[in-house]
């Protein structure tokens, strides 16, 4: 039996008998208190054996003291407890020497060991003296701490003060403005030009600027305008600056500050390259650069980890994510750009623009219902945008492409925004890319924003289903580059050929004006050689080729007026004669010629004919 067990039921079954007597009493069963006296000092037999309570309903119990007998042979036997002796009696102590391990049985009173609250435990008193260290110790140690968190404070509001973003007017130096000029019949790109902040890129005819390039302390940057009359130096202004310029990482554009000198107002950047930096719609829209799926999912993973540090960075979200917000640079390394300073955004002059739609098409429904969202809404809405770009790569058809449909921005948003079922959505192909990609785009752009898996998910949902992702970032980087060097290798063949070409055409003019073969060679007097002779076939002439007349314009365009200028060669031959009076000039810089001693000639001796 157990004794648990046991021990519950004997104090059931004494509560049972109590209960009838009191009830046969005429008394009550809420009756406590004569309950729990009937209790006392009863006695009757339980499965757990006598159970006898005392005056203060506390069961007498019978207990033994077990201690080792033989340590050799590991048998324990009772040593010491209190039960009948005899047969017949209670409560007669019955003892069995013990093996003590000391020899001794332990003391009564132990000296103190644990802090514990027993007043038979001696605890030792600190002296004052330690108390007064103590109490040193831990005002200084607040001193400390308060003093840290005080010069934080102090430091933050110096560095606010300090304003180490602003840049003045007169301290950019402009350069010309890089262009990229975008082919005809680019899709619904052709609408972005003139994008708000951060996309680095504006309007100018038929081209597209990525930005204006300009220098600052010796540096080349890009510089966006924005479109602002003034910015009001708000704290919140202030520390959206300074968050966006602590903000350094591989996969984000990094901010060099900003200039808010009225009217130019304007955000500065670094320059991704020396060449014009292509954003990543224009990357994936440029039929002329192959993109195997090891280069788009390498494009995918830039945008993944540049989202994630930024969803774990202070500034929590980027709330504008679009491809044309994405740069490229010439390693084919993608930065996220337009993130952060939202005083800075400039507002929207018309409600009703095919481009202020086309800016729209990656905005998550509910983003597009509200206007703004809490944080981890905002974050949600970038896995949604992020979702559209995953098909704009996958496809190579522009944002929101929906096959056999020809809607306008307009109506795309318009029918993403009502959210009627089923859900407007881009189109999925997956004979175009794997089945486990078109997956992931359902669940980012899914209608519930609890739904969308964070960027942390996302990205072991990529390296799960990237075979290609299994290389060493070394490999990948060899892959990039020599994919890129084979594009470049095709475009400069192209070039060559065009070259060649135009080079052929020259040559055909050249020789129907100057023959092949020029006239006759011949021997002129001061030995100089030349070719001479009729040339020509439309426009016959006389002419003199060579480098005696090469040199001979040289020597005119060097001279003087009313002098005859003549070379050291011309005085070698005039010096067999020894009637001609030379003067020494000295050297004279000649184009293609170098340094030449050249001489004047004075006149002719005539008595040393």
């Amino acid at each position: 039996m157990n004794l648990v067990a046991g021990c519950f039921y004997d104090g059931l079954l004494l509560y049972a008998m109590v209960l009838n007597e009191t009830l046969r009493e005429g008394g009550s069963k809420k009756n406590v208190t004569r309950i729990i006296q009937k209790m006392r000092d009863r006695k009757f037999q339980g499965v757990t054996g006598l159970v006898s309570m005392d005056s203060n309903n506390d069961r007498d119990m019978d207990f033994n003291l077990w201690a080792m007998g033989d340590p050799k042979s590991g048998q324990y036997e009772v040593g010491t407890g209190a039960g009948p002796a005899q047969p017949g009696q209670r409560g007669a102590w019955r003892a069995h020497p013990i093996r003590w391990v000391k020899g001794a049985p332990p003391l009564d009173n132990p000296p103190c060991v644990f802090d514990v609250d027993d007043p038979s435990c001696n605890k030792t008193h600190l002296s004052m003296l330690a108390i007064m260290a103590l109490g040193a110790g831990l005002t200084f140690v607040m001193f400390g701490i308060s003093s840290f968190l005080i010069f934080r404070k102090l430091m933050l509001e110096k560095e606010l003060a300090s304003m180490l973003w602003r840049i003045r007017w007169d301290e950019l130096h402009f350069g010309s403005t890089e262009r990229y000029h975008k082919r005809a019949g680019s899709r619904l790109t052709l609408s972005l030009r003139g994008s708000s902040y951060g996309s680095l890129m504006t309007a100018h005819g038929k081209f597209q600027i990525f930005a204006n390039t300009g220098h600052f302390k010796g540096n080349v940057v890009a510089i966006k305008h924005v479109n602002k009359k003034r910015i009001e130096l708000t704290r919140q202004v202030l520390f959206e600056l300074k968050h966006r310029r602590d903000i350094q990482f591989n996969h984000l554009t990094r901010f060099i500050g900003a200039c808010i000198d009225p009217p130019n107002i304007c955000i500065v950047t670094t320059r991704l390259c020396s060449h014009p930096t292509h954003s990543h719609q224009d990357v994936l829209e440029n039929e002329s650069i192959n993109l195997d799926w090891m280069f788009r999912y390498s494009l995918i993973n830039d945008i993944v980890k540049g989202m994630a540090f930024l969803h774990n960075s202070i500034i929590g979200h980027h709330g504008s994510l679009k491809s044309s917000n994405c740069v490229v640079d010439r390693r084919f390394v993608l930065k996220i750009t337009d993130y952060g300073l939202a005083s800075f955004r400039s507002p929207c002059d018309s409600e009703d623009t095919h481009t202020l739609y086309a800016k729209k098409l990656w905005t998550a429904p509910e983003l597009l219902q509200k206007g703004q969202l809490l944080p981890q809404g905002m974050q949600k809405a970038d896995v949604y945008s992020f979702g559209i770009i995953m098909q704009e790569i996958a496809l190579r058809n522009g944002p929101f492409y929906i096959e056999g449909m020809d809607l306008s921005p307009k109506e795309i948003v318009q029918k993403v925004r009502n959210s009627q079922k089923p859900y407007f959505r881009p189109s999925i192909d997956i004979s175009v890319h794997s089945e486990e990609l078109a997956m992931l785009m359902e669940r980012c752009w899914a209608q519930e924003p609890a739904e969308r898996p964070d960027f942390g998910q996302i990205k072991i949902f990529i390296r799960r289903f990237n075979k290609e992702g299994s290389t060493s970032i070394l490999d990948n980087l060899l892959s990039r580059m020599e994919q890129y060097a084979n594009n470049l290798e095709k475009l400069v063949e192209e070039r060559t050929q065009a070259y060649l070409e135009e080079k052929r055409k020259a040559e055909n003019l050249l020789y129907q004006i100057l023959p092949q073969l020029c006239g006759r060679a011949a021997e002129a007097w001061g030995d100089g050689p030349v070719c001479a002779g009729v040339v020509g076939l439309k426009m016959p002439r006389y002419c003199l080729f060579g480098d005696t007349v090469n040199t001979a314009s040289r020597m005119e365009s060097n001279g003087q007026a009313l002098k005859i200028h003549i070379s050291s060669t011309t005085k070698e031959v005039l010096d067999e004669f020894g009637c001609f009076e030379l003067e020494l000039r000295g050297d004279v810089e000649m184009k293609g010629k170098g340094k030449m001693r050249t001489y004047w000639l004075l006149g002719q001796d005539i008595s040393m004919v």
